[in-house]
């Protein structure tokens, strides 16, 4: 039943704006299937990050990264 509401609403876009929905839809649906068989592995801080990690940088440090 979705999946026809969809199509409906596909119908209703413009012939120029299907590419884009094509590659969203394409995208997204590659997406969900890397979600199963991918695990999250965990990044380089395997600890608890403390309340300093989440305050703002000073300017000077900003500056040096941009």
């Amino acid at each position: 039943m979705l999946i026809q509401k969809i199509v409906q609403e596909l119908q209703d876009i413009p012939e120029d704006k299907l590419a884009e929905i094509y590659d969203l839809i394409y995208y997204f649906r590659l997406g969900l299937s890397q979600e199963r068989t991918q695990p999250r592995t965990p990044g380089l801080l395997k600890r608890q990050l403390g309340d300093a990690f989440f305050e703002p940088l000073p300017e000077d440090e900003l500056q040096q990264w941009e």
